[in-house]
């Protein structure tokens, strides 16, 4: 990659699930390569990440469906994000489960395949050799 330039990018959430509101920066570099191709690279914190239309979860309840707003939008209608940044999820007191049963232990999948397949193959050659063996001489299949 030749040329290339940095922009910066702010991208407003809304979570469609707990109606958190937020905003996220980005930085993003635009390459190219001289033979037409281009590229863009997205960094948060300078740590390349997923661009925002990709992969983006709630830091309020870690839910995926998420929707965005025009950049600019929260400057132009500060009352959406007046809400308090959210405890991060590291730090949620954790809630002992109790009354839940163990999950049942099964077989790996080869193993319920082998079986599932073996079983009739047994029984399908167990049954041949007991007709051979107790058919009269002679009308052997």
């Amino acid at each position: 990659m030749h040329d290339g330039f940095e922009s910066r990018e702010s991208w407003p959430f809304e979570c469609l699930r707990c109606l958190y509101v937020w905003e996220e920066d980005y930085v993003v570099r635009h390459l190219a390569d001289g033979h037409g191709n281009e590229a863009e690279i997205w960094f948060a914190s300078g740590v390349p990440v997923q661009p925002p239309w990709s992969g983006t979860s709630c830091p309020a309840c870690g839910a995926f469906h998420l929707t965005s707003f025009p950049t600019g939008y929260l400057s132009r209608h500060p009352e959406l994000a007046a809400a308090p940044d959210p405890v991060p999820l590291a730090k949620l007191p954790v809630v002992p489960v109790r009354d839940i049963e163990p999950p049942v232990a099964r077989a790996p999948m080869p193993r319920r395949l082998l079986i599932a397949v073996g079983l009739p193959v047994i029984a399908f050659v167990g049954y041949e050799l007991y007709q051979y063996v107790l058919s009269p001489v002679g009308h052997h299949h």
